[in-house]
């Protein structure tokens, strides 16, 4: 075998991908991380321009069956040897990148709907996409509850208060939100507030929230 681990190589014309032969793969570039000899396949992680270029529809179908869209198993008469387009951690800086992006691609409806938030944002801009999508799709007032107990201030956990709008966010807290208990004014994490009635087409958005900032 004339590869090594290492070696930057293409994937030669009319090859298609293994998991679905309608998708053509020729073309796409990567380093080889894995050579079996006695099985003549090897391992192809893709490099920075190939993953930038990797069809939406296809990571959005591997994430939900579970497979690796960020490298490929192929046969040794599938690929050839190429002069590589990128460094390894140009590489990996991609890869991280999108798992960020596409991670919630889970089949879930609740992944599904997270994913649709922050999909199309570049690392990063996910708080302000989600301030975007809270300002878009949350009526207000609506009636909340203090649902984890604050670090500090006058709030306390099972407090009730009224959401009365968006304020701001920021990379601590996340998006901040403008409540009222009686005549007392806060701003106050949204992370740590659930909407009271779960009929309330508020109630999910801010629960996808949750979630999402819990978990990213």
């Amino acid at each position: 075998m004339a590869f090594r681990i290492g070696d930057s190589v293409k994937v030669k014309a009319g090859v298609r991908s293994p998991d679905d032969d309608s998708l053509s793969i020729a073309g796409w570039q990567g380093r080889l991380c894995h050579i079996d000899e006695d099985e003549e396949t090897v391992g192809v992680p893709w490099d920075s321009i190939t993953l930038d270029e990797l069809p939406p529809a296809f990571i959005n179908h591997s994430e939900i069956e579970g497979l690796d869209w960020a490298e490929m198993y192929l046969g040794v008469d599938e690929i050839e040897l190429a002069p590589p387009r990128d460094s390894e951690a140009e590489a990996k800086r991609a890869r991280e990148a999108l798992h960020s992006r596409y991670r919630w691609f889970d089949g879930s409806d609740e992944g599904m709907r997270i994913a649709a938030v922050i999909a199309a944002t570049d690392e990063g801009g996910e708080l302000d996409a989600w301030l975007e999508h809270l300002s878009r799709i949350l009526s207000f007032p609506f009636d909340a509850k203090v649902a984890e107990h604050p670090d500090r201030g006058a709030l306390e956990e099972g407090d009730r208060v009224s959401v009365e709008g968006l304020a701001e966010a920021n990379d601590t807290c996340g998006v901040l939100v403008s409540v009222t208990r009686g005549e007392e004014r806060f701003v106050f994490p949204l992370c740590d507030l659930t909407v009271v009635d779960r009929k309330s087409p508020c109630d999910v958005p801010v629960e996808d929230y949750r979630f999402w900032f819990a978990n990213r």
